[in-house]
Formats: structure tokens, C-alpha cells, sequence
């Protein structure tokens, strides 16, 4: 009796040891929020450009909150589309939900960002603003701001989004990159990831989003050729275990801004 009581007492010291591990693990994983400016034309882009370098951009930094990346569309023949991209990360959902709230306090964000702030329903400086939340990756936890360092302009930050035809199916995809080493073949074939991360809370659910970066498209190009080649590659595309597990990938070539902070 005495040595089923403590065979019992040792299971659940090491039940609540392995869920506290697990919590923890958890509580590491940072969060991402990608805030999207659709505008109509280039006056509404120097409106919210010059907002987001003296007012956002600051007070972000003020509360905290660094690494705060804005990226605009590479120009192409086949795009017209005037967006700016803002990616944030956050160490906790507490501190994504406060953040209205702390730049609603500050004096000087509210005096630097006014003719953003204050503007008239008749002369609004976006069109729209889409968000998505998203939690990091357990094989990547926390983001890795890009060390690229050629010119801005030629730099090419290529954010992915990959849908799946359901819930099931799609939390196979992020096991593929997480389990399945997809992230590990990554970083050694050298793609400068900045994020790889679960959507919580988005439009094109259930989807996961990634960042990866280049010095420049020839870079890019090459990289993505050695990663169709590599032995890694090819034998996990055809791993039983997952496939057809993306139904739509979306693929957003971008550049950072002049006040970008990588």
C-alpha cells in the first residue's frame, strides 16, 4: 500500500512537471500582429508613412515594443496596389491588448500623430486597415529581426501565407514545420527567417504566415532553387504523413521602408 501511494505521489509530481514545462515553453512563444493599410492613392501613403516614422514608430518604442517592422509591395508591371505592412511583435497577448489603451496616455504620440488621429471622415488618410494575430512557431519562439544589410531597395522580404482546407489539415502543416523539420531545413540552407507563425485571428483562416529575407531577388531566386534541390526537401514532399496539406499559398514580395527597423 505504502509503495502504491508513493508510485502515485511520483506520477503526479511528474504530470505537473511536465505541464508546467509545457506552459512555460508556451509562455515563450511571442505573438505578432500584421496591420495592413490599404490606401487609395500616394497622398493617404505620405500621410499614414509620416504617422507611422514620428508618431507609431516612437511610441511603440517608448512602451517597449522593438523590432516594429514596415514594408511596402516590390514594384511590379502586374501591381498597382498601394499598401504599407506593419508587423509588431509582442511578448505576451496582455501587453497586444493594452497597447491601445498606453498610446491613448502618451502626450507625445497624440501631439506627433495628430492630423492622423484627428482626421476628418471626408479626408481619411487610409482607405482601410486589416489586422492578423498570430502566435510564433515552438521551433522558433521569438522573432529574429533581419540581418540583411544591402541597400534597402534591393532587399526582398518575402512573406507567405498558407491555407489549408481545414483545421486538421492545417495544424499538420505547422507539425510539418515544427516536427517535421521544415523550419530546421530552412535555417541551414540560410533564408534569414523572421518569423514563422500560427494565425489566431485573421480572414483567411486556418492559414499560418512565415518571413523569410534576401540581400536581393537574385538571392532569393537562388536560395528557393537550392531548397527545391535539397535532399531534405524531397523526401519530406513525399512523407505520407503530410500531404496535401495547403490548399492556397499566397506569396507577398516586399521591401523595408527608410524607417523600418530591419
Amino acid at each position: 500500500m505504502k509503495n502504491s501511494i508513493q508510485s502515485s505521489f511520483v506520477t503526479l509530481i511528474l504530470i505537473f512537471g511536465l505541464v508546467f514545462s509545457v506552459n512555460a515553453q508556451d509562455k515563450e512563444r511571442e505573438f505578432y500582429q500584421l496591420k495592413t493599410y490599404t490606401l487609395k492613392d500616394v497622398n493617404q501613403e505620405k500621410v499614414v508613412d509620416t504617422y507611422l516614422k514620428d508618431a507609431y514608430l516612437p511610441a511603440l518604442k517608448r512602451i517597449g515594443l522593438e523590432n516594429v517592422g514596415v514594408f511596402k509591395l516590390i514594384p511590379k508591371d502586374d501591381i498597382d496596389a498601394l499598401k504599407i505592412y506593419v508587423l509588431i511583435p509582442f511578448n505576451s497577448l496582455d501587453q497586444f491588448l493594452k497597447l491601445d489603451h498606453m498610446l491613448a496616455q502618451d502626450k507625445t504620440y497624440i501631439s506627433a500623430g495628430a492630423s492622423y488621429i484627428n482626421a476628418k471622415h471626408d479626408n481619411a488618410p487610409y482607405e482601410r486597415i486589416s489586422s492578423t494575430l498570430m502566435k510564433a512557431f515552438s521551433e522558433m519562439p521569438t522573432m529574429e529581426a533581419s540581418k540583411i544589410t544591402s541597400k534597402r531597395k534591393d532587399r526582398v522580404y518575402e512573406l507567405r501565407s498558407y491555407e489549408s482546407a481545414t483545421e486538421a489539415i492545417y495544424q499538420n502543416k505547422v507539425d510539418m514545420f515544427n516536427i517535421g523539420g521544415e523550419v530546421e531545413l530552412f535555417e541551414s540552407l540560410g533564408f534569414n527567417a523572421v518569423f514563422y507563425a500560427e494565425v489566431i485571428s485573421g480572414d483567411r483562416m486556418p492559414n499560418l504566415m512565415y518571413m523569410t529575407t534576401f540581400e536581393n531577388m537574385e538571392s532569393r531566386d537562388a536560395h528557393w532553387d537550392a531548397f527545391r534541390t535539397a535532399p531534405k526537401w524531397l523526401k519530406l514532399k513525399v512523407d505520407p504523413n503530410y500531404q496535401n496539406n495547403v490548399s492556397k499559398a499566397d506569396i507577398l514580395l516586399l521591401y523595408p521602408t527608410a524607417y523600418s527597423d530591419y
